[in-house]
């Protein structure tokens, strides 16, 4: 599914994108109340996570205008923690109200909560492309163009399905531990182990998508960028 985060704190709104990304979600960001609007419009998402405090247009004013012309659930995601901030923000047609710090987890439950309530489902992708990969979720393989390279195991295809939702972005080694085996469930040989197994099987044949080591980090699934010719 879509989502459009609205925040104008840069850093919070990448934590917020990286949290639905994990989840499985694609994502848009806006970054004012302004282009709110617009991305919604233009975009079409299934659901909104929009911050109250934004430039030229407030979030309040951004979910009455929606509200007015769509059903798509909105949760607002917000530093005011006051009665009148809650009651005001359902008032104008708000689905649900959290308060920043969050914790990531809820913030997935709450979009669970909100996607089951208006009647909206989310299912688990059933195939994900990244660069010349291509990964049948549900057979478990993995292509290079047409060439099948072969089928993973369950933690193999719970690791790709991470590293090509976030795809050319670092993901901490944490990160990926704790959602390929959950948390307490693996540790940093074991990630190692399965990044080697699955780099074998993507292998050389990949001429676009390359998985790296981030020293000290942890690994991302970069894509290579074609060059435009002139």
């Amino acid at each position: 599914m879509k989502a459009l985060v609205v925040d104008d704190d840069l850093a919070l709104a990448d934590v917020v994108s990286f949290t639905l990304r994990r989840a499985g979600h694609e994502v848009i960001v806006a970054n004012d109340g302004a282009m709110a609007l617009e991305r919604w419009r233009l975009e079409v998402p299934d659901f909104i996570i929009l911050d109250l405090n934004l430039p030229k247009l407030n979030g309040l004013e951004v979910c009455q205008r929606i509200r007015a012309e769509s059903k798509i659930p909105i949760l607002i995601l917000s530093v005011r923690d006051e009665d009148d901030d809650v009651v005001n923000a359902l008032h104008y047609g708000a689905d649900d109200y959290m308060v920043k710090p969050f914790s990531p987890r809820q913030l997935v439950a709450r979009v669970e909560a909100v996607l089951r309530r208006v009647g909206v489902e989310n299912p688990a992708p059933e195939q994900l492309t990244a660069g010349d990969l291509t990964l049948d979720c549900l057979r478990g393989e993995v292509f290079a163009g047409d060439q099948l390279l072969g089928r993973l195991t369950p933690l193999e295809n719970q690791l790709l399905q991470t590293l090509m939702l976030n795809k050319n972005q670092t993901l901490p080694t944490s990160t990926l531990i704790d959602h390929v085996w959950g948390p307490g469930g693996g540790d940093k040989a074991m990630l190692k182990q399965l990044i080697y197994r699955l780099r074998a099987k993507i292998g050389l044949a990949s001429k676009e998508t390359r998985l790296e080591t981030i020293p000290g980090v942890g690994y991302s699934l970069a894509i290579e960028r074609k060059s435009s010719k002139l």
